[in-house]
Order: C-alpha cells, then sequence, then structure tokens
C-alpha cells in the first residue's frame, strides 16, 4: 500500500486580528450554548425520574450519578472554554494596547 496522496490545496483566507477575535468570541458563546442545552436535558432526565412514582430508591441512585457525570464533564469543558476566553481577550488587549 502506498503512501496517500494529499492535493496541494492552498485556500485563500484573508482575515484579520480583529476578526479572528469575533470569531473566536462567537465560537465560545456558540460552545456555551451547547453546555447550556446539555444542563437542560440533565434537569429535565432528573425531574422526570422524581416524578415518576414507581422509581426506585435504586433506579433514583443510577440517575443520579449518570447526571453527576454529565456535569462534570460540562464542568470540565467550562474550564477549557475559560481558558480559551481569557487567550482571546489578551489577543484583544495585544490589539488593542490595553487591558480588560
Amino acid at each position: 500500500m502506498g503512501m496517500p496522496n494529499i492535493p496541494d490545496i492552498q485556500p485563500n483566507i484573508d482575515i484579520n486580528r480583529e476578526d479572528v477575535v469575533n470569531l473566536l468570541l462567537a465560537s465560545i458563546a456558540l460552545e456555551e450554548i451547547g453546555l447550556s442545552h446539555l444542563i437542560n436535558a440533565e434537569g429535565e432526565k432528573l425531574q422526570r425520574v422524581i416524578d415518576d412514582e414507581n422509581a426506585t430508591v435504586d433506579q433514583l441512585l443510577e440517575v443520579n450519578r449518570n447526571v453527576e457525570k454529565s456535569l462534570r464533564g460540562v464542568t470540565k469543558k467550562e474550564m477549557l472554554l475559560q481558558f480559551k476566553l481569557e487567550d482571546t481577550m489578551e489577543l484583544f488587549n495585544d490589539e488593542n494596547g490595553k487591558k480588560c
């Protein structure tokens, strides 16, 4: 088997530093929206099992563990987004010569 042949693609992308900062901020905002949907879904999951009169204590504990795992993942992603925001703000400050 030979090596894969990757075509020589040279896209012409012309964006300035301000555009980069705006795109990064928009990407952070979109990720935050996605996380909010996950948090909402986990809340609905908990509400559904709590409202179930036939749910056993073991079922309640299992759902609680699953929700906790999911929220731990959300928390980790939030930390990464905080780092991304701080780095983006540094780009903004470097461009404008001021500090936020």
